[in-house]
């Protein structure tokens, strides 16, 4: 599955006018840095990590993805055939399309170069630093689905919890910085395929992130909740966190026999689970709705820590019961700052990943929503897609009214009730 560019080759697009999986997904992985920073004598995405490269460990998380994408990996100039070489085999083992190109002198050239090298046939592009090797798969299919859903660029972020001041070229302080408006930014970042290539033809400076020179052109670009094992590597010590998190990573993941033995149906049932999630309408008359993924403009909005996606999170808590996996308070506390504000498809994603990872695939859900408002029919369709693109099985939505009795016949909030079929991830149907 590994094609090979040059330094100059014609692009996949027009020497190949296709690929082998019909993906509309890229992952653009920046490797090609030197990391001097580092301390070590070779380019920094081929510094051993583990068993492996920080580059190895970065494309593991991109070949997890739940959508196997078509991967550019933008490289040393003078490294080439050793990336190929070492990416070969993986891009094989995951039956994806990898295409190896060299990079340019700045990190807006190296992004650049590998555009070039996208099939027409790719319409979400995301790009992603290798020396953020540890960023997990979630997030990558989190950015993913929500730059297909909401049309605009998506940037993982997580919130600064440090004071932050303001200093002069001699270190002293001019003023504190109020930090409830900042963000640390992560990749991958995510865009429209149009978007991201419009804004690289029109730059006229470097930038030094995709969504500053994407805001530089007048596009939106919207914060999700990041990881905390997205960190870069720059220094030595951000490579010896790496290697202790990757240790207790492979550590963790290691078989245990005795639960095995403990659940000895798990790897023949099929499981079903039920969530119910209820919502009261905000007060803030400006703030945006969010139902079953979707944006309702005009619709007042649900109160809630994150966004308030009733379907979204009883779909949560139906697969996580479905597993034996706790709810969804269990793994989304309210009191952590990462999900205020967050959309219903960053749960939806992390809850998959964590069937995944617990040996289960989702076979369908449905859910039927309680509420006078909003009217779901004209949209039912788009909810249904939108869903079950996060999920990766497919999803029914139905509304109905309960004739003005109780909470929600009154018009003080909605209600969601999901259930979910999980059934072992090597069964097939």
């Amino acid at each position: 599955m590994l094609r090979r560019s040059s330094a100059a080759p014609p692009t996949a697009a027009a020497a190949y006018g296709g690929h082998v999986n019909d993906t509309t997904v890229a992952v653009i992985v920046v490797a090609a840095g030197s990391g001097t920073r580092l301390g070590h004598p070779e380019p920094k995405a081929l510094v051993p990590l583990g068993d492996d490269t920080v580059l190895g460990v970065a494309l593991d998380a991109v070949l997890g993805m739940r959508e196997a994408p078509f991967v550019v990996v933008v490289a040393p100039t003078d490294r080439l055939e050793d990336v190929r070489a070492r990416s070969a085999a993986r891009a094989a083992a995951a039956s994806v399309d990898l295409v190896v190109v060299a990079g340019g002198s700045t990190r807006q050239e190296s992004v650049s170069r590998g555009l070039a090298e996208l099939p027409r046939a790719i319409e979400v592009v995301l790009v992603h630093d290798a020396a953020r090797p540890l960023a997990p798969a979630a997030v990558f299919d989190e950015v993913a689905a929500a730059v297909a859903a909401r049309g605009r660029g998506i940037v993982p972020g997580l919130p600064v919890v440090d004071t932050v001041k303001r200093v002069d070229g001699e270190g002293h302080v001019l003023e504190t910085v109020d930090r409830s408006e900042l963000a640390a930014m992560q990749t991958p970042q995510g865009f429209p395929r149009e978007v991201l290539e419009s804004a690289y033809q029109g730059a006229g400076a470097d930038f030094t992130d995709d969504a500053a020179l994407v805001a530089s052109a007048g596009v939106a670009v919207d914060v999700v909740p990041g990881d905390a094992r997205a960190f870069k590597i720059t220094v030595p010590s951000d490579l010896h966190r790496a290697e202790h998190l990757l240790a207790e990573r492979v550590a963790s993941a290691a078989p245990d026999p005795a639960a095995h033995r403990a659940h000895p149906a798990h790897a023949a049932v099929p499981r079903v689970g039920t969530g119910i999630d209820v919502h009261a309408f905000a007060d803030d008359g400006d703030a945006p709705l969010w139902l079953a993924g979707l944006h309702w403009p005009g619709e007042r909005a649900l109160s809630g820590h994150s966004d308030g996606d009733a379907v979204a999170h009883a779909i949560c808590d139906a697969l996580l019961a479905a597993a034996g996996l706790g709810d969804i308070g269990g793994m989304f506390g309210t009191a952590d700052p990462r999900f205020s504000g967050a959309h219903g498809e960053v749960f939806l994603a992390e809850t998959v990943r964590r069937l995944e990872a617990a040996g289960w695939r989702v076979g369908n859900v449905s859910v039927q929503v309680v509420g006078n408002r909003p009217k779901l029919a004209p949209r039912r369709a788009e909810a249904e897609a939108v869903l079950a693109g996060i999920v990766g099985a497919p999803v029914s939505v139905a509304a109905t009214t309960t004739d003005g009795l109780g909470f929600t016949g009154r018009g003080e909030g909605v209600t969601a009730i999901a259930t979910a079929l999980v059934v072992p991830a090597g069964e097939q149907g």
